[in-house]
């Protein structure tokens, strides 16, 4: 992605496998990565301190690099992954969700009961997801409604596997 809000600032190595990374909207978050290290085998030379400590802002502020062209680590995917490691819900939530249910943004958006935009808004990590549009996620993909109207009730346990099964 080519979004300003993607863009690092600066990146500073923490104990513990962490960064703290600001980015050119001016948020700052801190990141763990010790088990993308631990379950990584590409990742497992960082596992190394020194190495590690070596964290610089790579490409155009797009990546984290540790050694250029060979180690380095997209700013779009850790700033999710910062987000959902502070009880947030990252943007890679929406993209998925939009993936697997095979809604175009129109559908969705009206699924959801918002604008297209604000939807993109939210796939693009340009705004916070609230909490409420998650659950709202979650709530059609319980449901699967099919044409404009909702249900009046959550399928049962066996329902709801007789629909996805």
């Amino acid at each position: 992605m080519s979004k300003d809000h993607f863009q690092l600032t600066n990146v500073i190595p923490l104990p513990n496998h962490r960064l703290r990374l600001t980015y050119a909207d001016g948020q700052t978050f801190e990141v763990g990565l010790g088990e993308w290290i631990a379950t990584s085998p590409i990742l497992h030379p960082l596992e190394e301190t020194a190495l590690f400590a070596q964290a610089r802002i790579g490409f155009a502020g797009r990546t984290v690099e540790w050694i250029e062209d060979e180690l380095d680590l997209g700013a779009d995917n850790l700033r999710n992954l910062a987000i959902e490691q502070a009880g947030g819900i990252g943007h890679e939530r929406i993209w998925n969700w939009l993936h697997e249910t095979g809604l175009t943004l129109e559908q969705a958006a009206n699924a959801l009961g918002i604008s297209r935009r604000m939807l993109i808004y939210y796939r693009d990590g340009e705004k916070p997801i609230p909490r409420s549009i998650w659950l709202a996620c979650l709530g059609w993909e319980a449901v699967r409604p099919k044409g404009e109207s909702l249900p009046r009730q959550i399928p049962t346990v066996r329902e709801y596997a007789a629909m996805h099964g």
